[in-house]
């Protein structure tokens, strides 16, 4: 199927947008035309990829669980390219370990980057689609959003928390012109997968 141009002028945030699904998606979304700013923990893996189109792309840092440098990464991504019409929630991440050794930390961290991370993100990108009555959140949960696997306990009840936090702001925005969806991948050969078991 030939798509281009369909998102011309729009301008898109993708985080976890370096690698893996979330660099595929950064590349269709500019083959649509969009100006995409791609957001990852590690700035010279955003920067490599975002200099396959520096005009269409802008790279910037954060930790999608640190309020304040999610905060910062949107004003950049503004700066850049305007406002945000539409969020990619990309970031995350898988490791795994029996339940009975999934401490608080491993707990914590699997919240933090996979469910907190989305709804910091989101809530720093939705005003600007508010004002502009039209925006698109697409949230990448997983199929541990669906049903559950052994040894990532952490990991599936992350996302099914996101599953739930995007069929709960699915209705909240739907008179809004906004839509928040959420897409289940089952596995892929991708980083985080491999770190998982590494």
């Amino acid at each position: 199927m030939h798509v281009a141009n369909t998102l011309q002028g729009r301008h898109a945030v993708v985080t976890g947008g370096g690698q893996g699904i979330g660099a595929a998606i950064t590349r269709l979304l500019v083959a649509q035309g969009a100006h995409v700013t791609v957001l990852g923990r590690k700035l010279e893996t955003v920067q490599a990829l975002a200099a396959e189109h520096p005009h269409h792309m802008h790279a910037v840092a954060a930790d999608v669980s640190d309020a304040e440098q999610v905060q910062a990464a949107f004003v950049s991504a503004r700066q850049r390219f305007g406002p945000i019409g539409i969020l990619v929630n990309n970031a995350g991440q898988a490791d795994s370990a029996p339940f009975l050794k999934t401490d608080a930390a491993l707990w914590n961290q699997m919240l933090a980057v996979n469910l907190t991370g989305t709804m910091l993100c989101t809530q720093a990108a939705v005003p600007d689609m508010l004002e502009a009555k039209w925006g698109r959140v697409v949230n990448i949960a997983s199929t541990a959003g669906l049903t559950g696997y052994a040894y990532v306990a952490a990991y599936c009840a992350a996302k099914h928390g996101v599953v739930g936090l995007t069929r709960a702001l699915a209705l909240e925005f739907a008179k809004k012109g906004l839509t928040v969806n959420a897409v289940c991948p089952g596995y892929t050969e991708t980083d985080i997968v491999r770190n998982s078991i590494a």
